[in-house]
């Protein structure tokens, strides 16, 4: 049953018949109601399936960190979104039915600031030691943004991430990662503007 909360020219929500009306980010939208699926999905659409499942299998493990790290993507769009899209069209590799994720290509932000440089990602222990060149004063680079790290485990599905517990100007900050122990992590870093933008 459908819910009139704005007068009668206001949106609803709920179904009414064959239509469902709800609101998103403030906007009130109207759809069908989805059809029955008829007969197999054709090879395309299994192609497509299994690489959404694999780079929305990676955005889930660090989802908290869409909403700022890919915030400048779309207002219609949320930051999850945003990272699905680019990733889907950037960080694939393979092909049917051996798709993998090419970590290189991958981004967990994006946006204005220049990208760190003379990073390295040492293992020391469980710990994760990483090191970057403070280049504070290239284009909108400030000492004062956030470090955005990232250490994925592709056999576990899972991410550890910080935010905000260094700086750009620090140059250098260690990750616990005795979770991942002895198996193989990938690593980012990025930056996020002190006031969040």
């Amino acid at each position: 049953m459908g819910r009139i909360t704005k007068g009668i020219l206001g949106g609803f929500s709920g179904k009414v018949g064959t239509v469902i009306g709800s609101t998103w980010k403030g906007v009130d939208y109207m759809r069908s109601r989805p059809g029955k699926k008829k007969g197999q999905p054709s090879a395309l659409q299994v192609d497509q399936q299994e690489r959404f499942k694999l780079v929305q299998g990676f955005l889930n493990s660090i989802s908290p960190l869409l909403p700022v790290s890919f915030k400048t993507g779309g207002i219609s769009m949320t930051g999850h979104n945003v990272a699905l899209s680019y990733n889907l069209k950037n960080a694939i590799t393979g092909s049917s039915p051996n798709f993998t994720l090419d970590f290189t290509k991958l981004l967990v932000s994006r946006g204005d600031l220049p990208n760190a440089t003379g990073i390295t990602a040492t293992k020391t222990g469980t710990d994760v030691d990483f090191a970057w060149t403070n280049n504070a004063g290239t284009g909108a680079a400030l000492a004062t943004d956030s470090t955005l790290l990232v250490v994925h485990c592709p056999s576990m599905k899972e991410s550890i991430f910080s935010l905000g517990t260094s700086q750009r100007g620090d140059a250098t900050e260690t990750m616990d990662c005795s979770r991942f122990a002895g198996k193989q992590v990938e690593t980012f870093i990025s930056f996020v503007s002190a006031n969040g933008r």
